[in-house]
């Protein structure tokens, strides 16, 4: 068995897999690459038991079959090659040759390499990119925590015309509403390490994904890519009933001004909950901080209405979090002192944001 590949061609469908194959592994079968030989196609898979990946790519092929090879050796010697071009032979070890260079390595039996989880799509389709926009959108405010359970990842909700994604971690919550083709009404939950591969392999991919759910399983196909997650147990609770529906007060203004100045007071908060106070006064926003180093203070300018006088303090990160996806203005609508505020993007409806303020 040959093939013949352009050096990126090989290189970028790799890098798509690295984060994927691990280095080192209690199954050690699964730090190899299965390449497969097809007609006029090199088929690369890999797996971390959570995550099935499969990357076809164009190629000059004479034969056909599978090896497996040592994955990151390989990863290694195709960055480094000096030529444009890699040829492949595969034999009882598979020798790799690319300009003056030239190496061989070891292969293995493919028979003991599980089967991966790939099921057949049934038709749904998304926007590969906006799918990725989405959780990207969210994907902050999953918890870390282990005890947390469900909320350590990204709920994505299909109902017709709309894709949520949704994220929480009980301090704070992200919601994005994306219009799609879509005719299913269903709730999945991606595990929120999974979640980030989605978006890295997905974010700027032109076209639709079909998308197909079955057996504690979402897959994705791509033109090129095959993806199969495994999803998490159970739904998220009613978060419905911790997004304020009243307000106090509300207040719009550049959402990049209002990021800035937070880091920037943010500097000298306390180290342990971060606190930053918005003092709302008029048209007046006052960000203050006080830590064992000193005191922050700046005043930016606001548009608000409701309450002429309003003190609330959020731990900062949350706030700088919440903003992070908006771009041009930003609406906060607080509904108390140590009520859960709402951040909203002016010009993007889908998004919003729900801050838990600190209670001092």
């Amino acid at each position: 068995m040959e093939a013949r590949i352009p050096k990126k061609t090989l290189a970028d469908g790799l890098s798509i897999l690295e984060r994927i194959i691990p280095s080192r592994s209690s199954n050690p079968i699964l730090t190899y690459l299965p390449i497969t030989l097809g007609q006029g196609s090199l088929i690369l898979r890999g797996t971390n038991g959570e995550v099935d990946l499969e990357v076809r790519l164009s190629a000059e092929t004479n034969g056909e079959g599978q090896v497996l090879i040592p994955a990151q050796p390989f990863f290694q010697i195709v960055r480094s090659t000096p030529g444009e071009l890699i040829e492949l032979i595969f034999a009882e070890q598979m020798q790799l040759i690319s300009g003056s260079y030239r190496t061989q390595l070891q292969t293995t039996n493919p028979d003991g390499y599980p089967e991966l989880s790939f099921r057949k799509p049934a038709g749904e389709k998304l926007p590969a990119a906006r799918l990725a926009q989405a959780m990207t959108r969210v994907r902050y405010a999953a918890s870390t925590e282990e005890y947390r359970a469900i909320f350590r990842g990204v709920q994505l909700e299909l109902s017709p015309g709309n894709l949520r994604a949704v994220a929480s971690d009980g301090y704070r919550l992200a919601r994005y509403d994306l219009p799609v083709s879509s005719d299913s009404t269903r709730k999945l939950v991606v595990p929120a390490r999974s979640a980030d591969e989605i978006i890295r392999i997905f974010k700027d991919v032109q076209g639709d994904v079909s998308v197909e759910v079955g057996e504690g399983t979402l897959t994705l196909v791509g033109d090129a890519v095959r993806m199969a997650v495994k999803l998490m147990e159970g739904e998220f609770p009613d978060y419905a009933r911790v997004i304020p529906q009243s307000f106090v007060l509300e207040a719009t203004l550049q959402a990049d001004a209002l990021r800035e100045s937070l880091k920037r007071v943010a500097v000298l908060s306390d180290r342990n909950n971060h606190r930053v106070d918005l003092i709302f006064s008029g048209d007046k926003l006052e960000i203050n901080s006080e830590g064992d180093y000193g005191r922050g203070r700046e005043e930016i300018a606001v548009e608000a209405k409701g309450e002429p006088q309003l003190v609330v303090a959020y731990n900062a990160q949350y706030l700088i979090d919440a903003l992070g996806p908006i771009e041009g203005g930003v609406k906060l609508s607080l509904s108390g002192p140590t009520s859960p505020s709402l951040v909203q993007a002016v010009e993007d409806s889908g998004y919003l944001s729900v801050v838990v303020p600190l209670r001092v």
